[in-house]
Formats: structure tokens, sequence, C-alpha cells
């Protein structure tokens, strides 16, 4: 069980789902760090009802950006370096060969790649550089309020 996220979504972290998503370092960041939010629960969405996607290069963002010290005052270290663990085992890790250069922000071009390498079926973004792509190549591109209500 995740510390950061005292959720039922933590018991179901095997079940294999054929429906893949990827989801944006600034959602998990948020998820993390409020666990009521509407991150937090768009992510516990995603990981009852699809295989939550993650490359080496996604999930070493996410631990960089969590651990800083700003966010100290949110959670200690350990819970949010326990969160990027959790995520680590729970997520399907997918190696990504092909690059991307389409997004205005090259930093978040590893999050189309991995989609691609991993045919997901959408990406959950909170970074407008991303959202503002949809959809991208056919998969669609969106917040997570619209995920929370309008995916089932």
């Amino acid at each position: 069980m995740l510390p950061t996220l005292p959720m039922p979504m933590w018991i179901v972290w095997c079940m294999s789902f054929a429906r893949r998503i990827v989801i944006d370092t600034g959602v998990l960041v948020s998820a993390a760090i409020r666990p009521l939010s509407i991150p937090a629960l768009a992510l516990e969405k995603a990981l009852l009802h699809f295989d939550v996607c993650a490359s080496e290069e996604t999930l070493a963002e996410l631990a960089k950006v969590l651990l800083r010290r700003k966010f100290d005052r949110y959670a200690p270290k350990p819970l949010r370096q326990a969160f990027v663990d959790g995520l680590r085992q729970r997520a399907v890790l997918f190696v990504v060969t092909a690059e991307v250069g389409d997004c205005p922000d090259p930093k978040d071009n590893k999050f189309l790649a991995l989609a691609e390498a991993a045919e997901a079926e959408l990406i959950v973004a909170s970074d407008p550089h991303l959202t503002n792509m949809h959809p991208w190549r056919g998969i669609p591109i969106m917040p997570p309020a619209p995920f929370l209500v309008g995916i089932r």
C-alpha cells in the first residue's frame, strides 16, 4: 500500500487490462501530493481500468520532479519516494525506441513516444503543450477532469 494514496485502488495493482493509458508527470505529481484531488482520482480510475504505461525516461522525470525540496511541505520525502516506487511496481514498463518531435515543448515528446510505443488508448495530461495537441495521431489527450467524466 502506498502511504501517500491510501485508497482501495492499490489493492488491484496486479490486474492486467487490455486498455493502455499514459499519464504525464504533472498529473502524477499532483496525485502524489494531493491525495483527494482530481488528478489523484484520475490516477485511481486509470489504475482500476487501464494498464498505466511508463518508460524509464518518464519514471526518471517523475522521481526527479517529485523529490524536489519544494514538495517537502506537502509530504515527507520518504512518502514521495514510496509513491514513485509504487508506481514503478504497478506500471507496465515499455522500452521506447522511436523518437517523436511533434510537441512544442521537446521535454514532453517522451509521453507521445511512450503512447505510440505502448499503443495507448489515451494520454491524461495537465500540460497545455500536450493537451493542445488533442488528438495526436488519433490518440486523445485530455486533462484529468474530462478523463474522469468522459472515459468509461
